[in-house]
């Protein structure tokens, strides 16, 4: 089973969201195409060996659901983030923030 985390931005509703699926989808495409097919614009997408949890938990294996993490008007925030003396580009929406690419470098 695959855990998989993306953070979608809908323009008519101008609203955007970090969802995570845990054995809901058995590949990644599957869960971005299923969003992608209801209006959203997926801005970051990865599984559990990409991103970095910052302050969101993770959900128990759920074959049949989604979660919705976070969810706020307009698009996420970007900021720099330090942990462990190495600084990433995190994603926060509303309250929740995490770090969609672990091996991205931050110039």
């Amino acid at each position: 089973m695959s855990y998989y985390r993306i953070t979608a931005y809908h323009k008519e509703a101008n609203q955007c969201c970090i969802i995570d699926s845990n054995g809901a989808y058995e590949k990644l495409w599957q869960f971005s195409s299923y969003l992608v097919g209801r209006g959203f614009e997926i801005l970051e997408v990865g599984d559990a060996d990409k991103f970095l949890d910052v302050n969101i938990e993770r959900v128990g294996v759920d074959k049949e659901k989604m979660a919705l993490r976070a969810y706020m008007p307009g698009r996420p925030r970007y900021a720099p983030i330090e942990i462990d003396g190495r600084t990433y580009k995190a994603v926060m929406v509303e309250e929740k923030v995490y770090i969609p690419d672990r091996y991205a470098r931050r110039k």
